[in-house]
């Protein structure tokens, strides 16, 4: 028997693994001190907690600890990243190179730094997603300080060759940053492997509590200088000030540490899922598209767009199952996606798309439900769509001429 509502939109957010709220619980009850105490107890304790979840995350990517820094998520630590950069190395250059597709925490911070100056090369990608490799080394000049391409899609989970734009950029000497957050703790990912100077994470993409984040800051070769966005007692290195939030720090340890024991088993899993829903919805249903790279793709993440449906009503009509039309920060607009515009989809089948986020708690039985009950509504919505009755009579859409009011 599944239990409703299914929770299938794991790209915004995930449920907290009970294994780290029972991590998290000593940190919101008896040991309650602040990490920067450092007189008593209390602080000890706090302070250790702290630095066992710094020694659990650099392991999770293959950083040393001392190279993590905490935020409050990943908005915050995008910011600090591309900011800071920008700030520091200012005598150095005024260019930025960033993709079309980025987290809007990485083009508005862009398009911030534009109207301070700094100039923002923002690359297209082409219809699987994918950033040209030439274009990135065509785009690079002598005042180039930073590349932020991030490592995997929030909306088609697409993900980028990570290593081979590490390698341009530091044959180039040019800082990289990486937006990590969808890839982290999903599919393997080695700051030292994949030539990374900086990147972003966040605890509750991978089932660790919100409002904790970090960013990865290399030490030495290159050794990468930040200016702080936050000013105060100059905590974390003097790279982010603020008392630091020691129970969620202490989860989104515990959330890399589980993430990186079980990752092999775990990503196979949400590859077969995701897999067992695209065939079966392909087997049931004519005109749908998969949207984005099929192969270099998060194992958990399905994006489809399904001809003659509108994904308002699509949504409506499987409200007892919570997935996405488009990025969970930009769903308040009605605007069809950045992300898939930049693809090449059209407006029409942008409007279409939803995207499936399986995760660790994921079951066969939900993925069959949720398959059914798409099958199921998009059928009967393409039974009241005229559109979709002529295209099955041959008719060409577009070459229909509609009559308009005066």
């Amino acid at each position: 028997m599944v239990k409703l509502p299914i929770y299938m939109d794991n790209h915004a957010t995930t449920p907290l693994d009970p294994r780290v709220l029972k991590a998290m619980m000593p940190y919101l009850t008896d040991q309650f001190g602040n990490a920067a105490s450092r007189n008593h107890k209390f602080g000890w304790e706090a302070e250790e907690a702290v630095e066992e979840a710094r020694r659990q995350i650099a392991a999770l990517i293959g950083a040393d600890a001392r190279e993590i820094v905490f935020t409050s998520g990943a908005t915050e630590s995008d910011n600090l990243a591309v900011k800071g950069v920008a700030w520091m190395y200012r005598e150095k250059g005024d260019h930025i190179i960033t993709a079309v597709t980025e987290h809007k925490a990485i083009l508005d911070t862009c398009k911030h730094l534009e109207k301070e100056g700094f100039r923002v090369t923002f690359l297209p990608v082409d219809s699987k997603g994918l950033v040209d490799l030439d274009d990135l080394r065509k785009a690079i000049t002598d005042k180039t300080i930073l590349i932020s391409i991030m490592t995997a899609n929030n909306e088609v989970g697409v993900i980028q060759d990570i290593k081979a734009i590490g390698k341009i950029a530091r044959e180039r000497g040019v800082l990289f940053h990486t937006d990590a957050v969808q890839a982290a703790g999903k599919v393997p990912f080695n700051v030292n492997e994949m030539n990374v100077d900086i990147a972003s994470l966040s605890a509750h993409k991978f089932y660790g509590p919100k409002g904790v984040g970090a960013l990865y800051v290399r030490r030495r070769n290159p050794r990468v200088l930040l200016t702080p966005i936050i000013d105060g007692g100059g905590h974390e290195r003097g790279m982010r000030s603020g008392t630091l939030n020691v129970p969620g720090i202490a989860g989104f340890g515990k959330a890399a540490q589980i993430a990186r024991e079980e990752m092999p088993k775990e990503s196979a899993e949400m590859f077969r899922l995701r897999e067992r829903l695209r065939t079966t919805l392909e087997r049931e249903l004519d005109e749908i598209y998969i949207n984005g790279d099929l192969q270099r793709r998060l194992p958990g993440n399905l994006n489809m767009s399904f001809a003659y449906v509108e994904g308002e009503s699509l949504l409506m009509g499987i409200n007892d199952v919570a997935v996405s039309s488009g990025s969970a920060c930009t769903s308040a607009s009605l605007e069809p996606s950045y992300v898939l515009k930049a693809l090449g989809v059209g407006e029409d089948l942008a409007h279409t798309s939803i995207r499936f986020g399986i995760g660790r708690f994921n079951t066969e039985e939900e993925v069959d439900y949720v398959a059914g009950r798409v099958t199921e509504v998009v059928r009967r919505l393409r039974e009241l769509s005229p559109l979709y009755e002529m295209a099955k009579e041959g008719i060409d859409l577009k070459s229909v001429h509609w009559a308009t009011e005066a």
